[in-house]
């Protein structure tokens, strides 16, 4: 398939020079104007069978107003306006008193242009029916030629086809302009929808590393504990306790190397393809808490299972985060309870404790660095179009209430 062709780099290299230095592009308008007036003035239509051209002698008058209109030009850019009544000037003079007269008119004819490409549509008529309507009244009232003649006639089609083509010319520029500018504003909201998809991503993975090592770790410095204060009198249960830390520490592993098998390339080693933790492995979730010495009664039913994916795991995480909340910072004796119930086109998921630990809020006191866990579950809810809800109860302890909407993440009608 062959490919488009580009620009020789010479002309590229002029295009640019010409874009910053406009006025040398505009003399050299102005040139080729001035040697086509020029030319003009040596050649008569009007040969003596009224069909055949013959050559002349302009007159002295013709070639300075002709050097005036084509100098004129130059300044096309800067003072438009001011252009077209120099040139709409010495054409009517041209007109009026050299005979035979010199196309100086072509200067008119190149100013009016100038004036409709680089205008509005308005301005562009109200100019150039002036510029019409003067010249040639000029051409058929002074005119050595009769006013039908078709030297006058073509002053008005010439003056009126600049008008036109200098409002076709600024109207493309100006679609070229808005399809650009589209697609520009295309590529910034691409950018910025990349961006937001980034953080996002980033987002999740952070809630699923705290949730991962908060869990987990919390169990191990459990586990690690009980172990350390009956090593001496009961090594069998310290035993036990230890195993608990390495089957949390293991567990542990194996979920942040799925989460980091996420930030995988392509080409890079294959990453661990187990599913994604859920209700279904609940009761693992919860024996693990049990082990490490807390108390946790489940009341779920079996409407939960088969939730898609999204929902299923944020139930998961936020019991998993509660859970860990429980365990740190209920103090002694604390008990939990959790309720995991569908309601109409919900998951209800609530956690209970009556734990009595000092300045509960379930994050780290002042000053010994903010907690992540209850933004977590709140932003797990609200990406799922839900909400969580976590506070003191009633006579002590805490509760933690979600809603997650099964419907809308599943893509079903309501």
């Amino acid at each position: 398939m062959s490919t488009p062709s580009k620009a020789p780099p010479s002309y590229a290299r002029l295009r640019a020079w010409l874009r910053v230095h406009p006025l040398a592009l505009d003399a050299a308008l102005a040139l080729a104007v001035l040697i086509c007036m020029v030319f003009g003035s040596f050649i008569d239509p009007r040969g003596p069978d009224g069909h055949t051209f013959v050559t002349r002698t302009p007159e002295l008058l013709s070639l300075v107003l002709i050097a005036i209109g084509a100098g004129a030009l130059v300044f096309r850019r800067r003072a438009p306006m001011t252009v077209l009544a120099v040139t709409c000037l010495v054409t009517a003079v041209e007109l009026v008193f050299a005979v035979p007269p010199a196309p100086v008119a072509m200067s008119a004819v190149v100013a009016l242009y100038s004036i409709a490409s680089r205008t509005d549509r308005p301005t562009t008529w109200r100019v150039g029916l002036l510029t019409m309507a003067v010249l040639t009244a000029f051409a058929m009232g002074f005119s050595a030629a009769p006013w039908y003649s078709q030297e006058n006639l073509g002053i008005f089609a010439w003056t009126g086809m600049a008008a036109a083509a200098g409002d076709a010319v600024r109207s493309r520029r100006a679609f070229v302009d808005a399809i650009r500018e589209r697609a520009e504003r295309a590529e910034r909201t691409r950018e910025e929808e990349a961006r937001r998809r980034v953080a996002e991503e980033r987002l999740r993975i952070a809630r699923d590393l705290h949730d991962v090592v908060a869990h987990h770790i919390a169990l191990v410095n459990v586990q690690a504990g009980v172990a350390a204060h009956v090593m001496d009198k009961r090594p069998d249960q310290a035993k036990e306790a230890l195993a608990h830390v390495r089957e949390a520490s293991r567990s542990a592993l194996n979920e942040l190397r799925a989460t980091v098998g996420l930030l995988r390339q392509s080409g890079d080693p294959e990453a661990p393809t187990e599913p994604a933790p859920g209700l279904a492995v609940l009761d693992a979730l919860v024996d693990t808490f049990r082990n490490a010495g807390l108390p946790v009664e489940v009341a779920r039913t079996d409407a939960p299972v088969g939730l898609p994916a999204a929902v299923d795991l944020a139930a998961y995480r936020i019991i998993q985060e509660a859970l860990t909340n429980v365990q740190k910072h209920a103090g002694e004796g604390a008990k939990a309870e959790v309720s995991v119930v569908r309601v109409d086109r919900c998951v209800e998921v609530t956690v209970l404790d009556d734990g009595a630990g000092t300045g509960r809020e379930d994050a780290p006191a002042p000053g010994e660095g903010g907690g992540h866990g209850l933004i977590g579950m709140r932003e797990r809810a609200t990406a799922l179009t839900g909400s969580c809800s976590a506070g003191p109860r009633y006579g002590g302890g805490f509760r933690v209430h979600a809603i997650l909407p099964v419907k809308a993440a599943a893509g079903e009608s309501p």
